[in-house]
C-alpha cells in the first residue's frame, strides 16, 4: 500500500513538472497558427485590391501628345483624307490626339460646313487670328493652348497638312526623351545632325508642355511673331535660353524623295514623318510603302 501511494505521488510530481512545459508548448502552437492566418488574410486582401509598390508610375501611365495640323478652313478634302490616315493609327505607349488648326472663319459656308465637322468629329481648333502663313499663326497656336484646352498634354506638336506622321514610331522615339524643356523635330540645315545647329523644320516639330506654357507667358515670343514661323520658334527658344533638351530625328523625318534636295531621301521602314506630299500620287506611294491597309479583313461585302 505504501509502495502504491509512493508511485502515485511520483506520477503526480512528474505531471506537475511537465504541465508548465505543455502549457507553454500549446501557447506557442496556437500563437503561430493565429499569425499564419492573419498574414494570409492580409496578403489576400492586398491581392484583391491590386496594391503594387514595385513599379514606378511611368511604367503604367501613357504620356500624351497633341498634334495640331495647321491648315486652312477651305481645305475640306484634305481634312477628311487625313482623318482616314490618322484614324486607323494608334500607339501602344502614348495617348495621341490629332486636331486641325486654323484662324477665324470668313465665309458663310464655312460656318455651316465646319460646324458640321465639329459636330461629327470634334477635332477642330479655331484660333482668334487672321489666316496667315508667316504673321503669327504659329504663335497664336502655341500661346492659346494653355488657355483653351480642357487639359494639358505632355507634348504638343505643330505639323503641316502635307506630312504623313506614323504615330507608333513617333511615340517610340519620344519614350526615352525628357518630359521637360524638349524641342524635337528635323533640324535645319538639312545636312546637319546637330540639334542645336538652328531651328526645327515646320514639317512637324514638338515642344514639351512647359515650353508651350512659357510661349504663352513670355514677352519674347509675343514681340517676334512676324517672319518664317518655324525659324521664329527657334529664335524664341534661343533668346529665352530654353530647350536645353533637343532631338533631331534624322533620318526618320525627311522630305519626300526628290522634292527638296538634301532634305529628301528614299522612303525607309524606320520613318516617323514624310513631308512635302503635295500630290495624290505621292500620298499613294507613301501609303502603299507602309502598307497602311494591312488591317483590312476579307469580306463578302467588298472586293478590294
Amino acid at each position: 500500500m505504501i509502495t502504491r501511494t509512493a508511485s502515485i505521488m511520483k506520477q503526480r510530481r512528474v505531471i506537475l513538472i511537465a504541465l508548465p512545459s505543455l502549457v507553454l508548448f500549446l501557447f506557442f502552437f496556437f500563437y503561430i497558427l493565429f499569425n499564419i492566418r492573419v498574414k494570409s488574410l492580409l496578403l489576400s486582401s492586398s491581392n484583391n485590391h491590386s496594391i503594387t509598390l514595385t513599379k514606378t508610375p511611368h511604367t503604367e501611365t501613357k504620356f500624351s501628345v497633341l498634334i495640331g495640323i495647321l491648315t486652312r478652313p477651305d481645305n475640306y478634302d484634305r481634312r477628311h483624307f487625313l482623318r482616314l490616315v490618322y484614324g486607323i493609327q494608334s500607339s501602344s505607349i502614348a495617348e495621341i490626339d490629332v486636331r486641325f488648326v486654323f484662324c477665324n472663319l470668313t465665309k458663310p459656308e464655312q460656318r455651316v460646313l465646319i460646324a458640321l465637322e465639329i459636330l461629327r468629329f470634334n477635332d477642330i481648333i479655331i484660333l482668334d487670328c487672321i489666316e496667315n502663313m508667316n504673321n503669327g499663326k504659329t504663335y497664336a497656336y502655341f500661346s492659346s493652348l494653355p488657355h483653351i484646352l480642357p487639359r494639358h498634354y505632355d507634348y504638343v506638336m505643330k505639323a503641316d497638312d502635307d506630312v504623313f506622321i506614323r504615330l507608333e514610331p513617333l511615340s517610340l522615339s519620344l519614350k526615352p526623351l525628357p518630359w521637360q524643356d524638349l524641342y524635337y523635330g528635323f533640324v535645319i540645315p538639312c545636312n546637319s545632325m546637330n540639334p542645336f545647329a538652328d531651328y526645327m523644320s515646320g514639317m512637324g516639330f514638338l515642344l514639351s508642355w512647359d515650353l508651350v506654357e512659357w510661349i504663352g507667358k513670355s514677352e519674347i515670343p509675343a514681340n517676334y511673331t512676324v517672319g518664317p514661323e518655324d525659324k521664329m520658334v527657334g529664335k524664341w527658344l534661343k533668346m529665352g535660353n530654353k530647350a536645353k533638351n533637343r532631338f533631331s530625328n534624322k533620318p526618320a523625318m525627311y522630305d519626300y524623295p526628290g522634292t527638296n534636295g538634301r532634305c529628301s531621301h528614299e522612303l525607309i521602314p524606320e520613318t516617323v514623318a514624310v513631308h512635302r506630299l503635295k500630290r495624290w500620287d505621292q500620298w499613294l506611294n507613301v501609303l502603299e510603302f507602309f502598307n497602311v491597309t494591312k488591317q483590312l479583313n476579307h469580306s463578302k461585302l467588298y472586293h478590294v
